[in-house]
């Protein structure tokens, strides 16, 4: 069997002067990054009537996958195999899960976006960039405590942590400005992984350059001796930081194996940040096509609940439809089935897992009144009796279905679901968000942990609870909750549709740049650490630059 690398190193890619010529885009909106990327100028896209918006999330994931971005690269595919004008908005792979355990983003088998080597690594530099302009504000910041301190920064206070693309356990927590008077002054910090920085999100929420600078202004950088939040404006350093974005707000321009477009912008991890792509992205995929197939990271309880709740409510969409993707293996391992085992038939441990797939869909239609699609992504050994099972299952509870084969036969294997995905975006819906504006931070989160989690309630550390009346008395903000992405609760052992939990607020912080506040669940980090085996171990590069070991 064929690895993805070898499947993409296979491939024949159209120049990516042909991909931005079929869109209509002209050479004065086009930048080339090499033969097969480029960056786009979307503000020179003009104003089109926007194509139907397609969201494709996922039940909680598990060690036995999901494929949500091979479903979406396959049904985007799929879509123009039956003659529709589909165009891809997805996310940009972060180093860290290369290198670690999780793997790229780039799709898988023949559901693939290409060249995936590039797109799994540096790319066109744009994580590189928010890692700087996101650096750039720290440095600033210490240096102005050490230069003369006029803006009266409490070093305790200082809230902007440094950042870094890459899974450093080690990193969590330092001691910085250490080594006498000239290297600065000592303080605790610490490092977030680049995804889950404030600049990211900053980037991925912002309509354009201008909005992005007065968006990085409001960054805050630290707290006076009275408490008065100070912010990267004041610091003068807003301009720069978007000089080090300019070219990374540009969405990037890449394609399918089947040469279907794809426009990657912004970083992933709903778990511990909002883990949508570029609204930039989105509205340009839209404007370029009949249909934009994007997806939000993890399980719907985290990817889906901010793109729709954070999401869709600052840039002003809604989407279509929504596709949920399951998969047996994953809906057996929620059954209490070990990961080893997934292989063999297992009605029993099907019929207890599959709570996980039925909650998903009651949220995203009950809750969010949206039209909702279930993709089964089958794997090799799923058998015949397996996927009944659940087609039933979806079918009692009134849901579409269908069988995704992407993976093995490209949009061939999709089309199934590309009929019924057409099908849905063509129903009304009655799109919701979970909460109201109006509410407290305090009031936004038990709406999302009892609707979306279905939690007995919410119970928040004093320093938390104050925190969050805190920034209610300095505006409104929906509420990005960091938690563990395995599980419903704040639990990761509590795998299916778990009952009788709480959910625990331990830590609440203002992106005010991004213009949420960040409640923190359970034991959540900020900076993943690497497994025992990272897959840094397997890749290599051979003489002739062609990378191996990368999936």
């Amino acid at each position: 069997m064929k690895t993805d690398i070898q499947i993409a190193q296979e491939a024949a890619p159209k120049p990516i002067a042909q991909i931005a010529s079929d869109l209509g885009l002209t050479e004065e909106i086009v930048e080339p990054y090499g033969r097969y990327a480029a960056k786009i100028i979307a503000g020179g896209i003009g104003n089109k009537q926007p194509g139907k918006l397609i969201l494709v999330t996922a039940i909680n994931p598990t060690p036995a996958g999901e494929g949500k971005t091979t479903v979406s690269v396959g049904l985007a595919d799929g879509m123009r195999k039956i003659g529709k004008k589909a165009v891809l908005a997805l996310r940009e792979p972060s180093l860290g899960p290369v290198f670690g355990v999780k793997g790229g983003a780039a799709g898988g088998g023949y559901a693939q976006v290409i060249p995936m080597e590039d797109i799994n690594l540096h790319f066109t530099g744009d994580l590189h960039a928010i890692t700087a302009a996101n650096n750039l504000l720290a440095a600033m910041t210490d240096n102005h405590i050490q230069q003369g301190n006029t803006l009266g920064l409490d070093p305790r206070r200082v809230a902007i942590r440094r950042c870094l693309d890459m899974n450093d356990r080690q990193l969590r927590f330092a001691v910085s400005g250490m080594g006498g008077k000239n290297n600065g002054i000592p303080r605790e910090e610490g490092f977030d992984i680049t995804a889950a920085c404030e600049v990211m999100a900053t980037l991925c929420l912002a309509a354009d350059i201008n909005d992005l600078k007065l968006r990085l202004g409001r960054i805050v950088a630290g707290y006076t001796y009275d408490g008065r939040a100070v912010t990267a404006a004041e610091l003068n350093a807003n301009g720069a930081m978007c000089a080090l974005l300019y070219k990374a707000i540009h969405p990037n321009l890449v394609q399918t194996l089947e040469g279907t477009p794809a426009l990657i912008h912004g970083g992933p991890f709903a778990n511990i940040a909002h883990g949508c792509n570029s609204v930039i992205a989105t509205k340009a995929a839209m404007a370029l096509g009949d249909y934009c197939v994007t997806e939000a990271g993890f399980g719907a309880d985290l990817g889906a609940e901010k793109f729709l709740d954070i999401k869709c409510r600052m840039a002003g969409l809604a989407p279509d439809c929504v596709v949920l993707v399951a998969t047996i293996r994953a809906l057996k391992y929620h059954g209490g089935v070990a990961k080893a085992d997934l292989g063999t038939e297992n009605l029993a441990a099907l019929r207890d897992g599959i709570a996980n797939l039925g909650r998903h869909i009651e949220n995203l239609r009950g809750v969010y009144g949206t039209n909702v699609v279930v993709a089964i992504n089958r794997f090799a050994a799923d058998s015949e009796n397996e996927i009944a099972f659940v087609r039933e299952y979806c079918i009692s509870l009134g849901a579409a279905v269908a069988l995704c084969e992407a993976w093995e036969k490209g949009g061939s294997g999709a089309t199934e679901l590309a009929a019924m995905v057409t099908e849905a975006c063509e129903k009304p819906n009655s799109f919701r968000f979970s909460y109201e504006d109006e509410l407290p931070l305090e009031e936004k989160i038990r709406a999302v942990a009892t609707k979306i989690y279905h939690a007995d309630g919410v119970s928040f550390a004093p320093a938390a609870l104050n925190e969050l009346r805190r920034l209610d008395s300095v505006g409104s903000y929906p509420v990005c909750i960091a938690k563990t992405q395995y599980s419903f609760s704040d639990n990761p052992k509590l795998l299916g549709a778990p009952q009788g939990f709480g959910i625990h607020i331990r830590g609440a912080r203002l992106s005010a740049g991004a213009g949420f506040v960040v409640a923190y669940a359970g034991d959540i980090i900020t900076m993943p650490g690497l497994p025992p085996r990272p897959a840094a171990e397997g890749i290599d590069v051979l003489a002739d630059g062609t990378i191996t070991g990368l999936f």
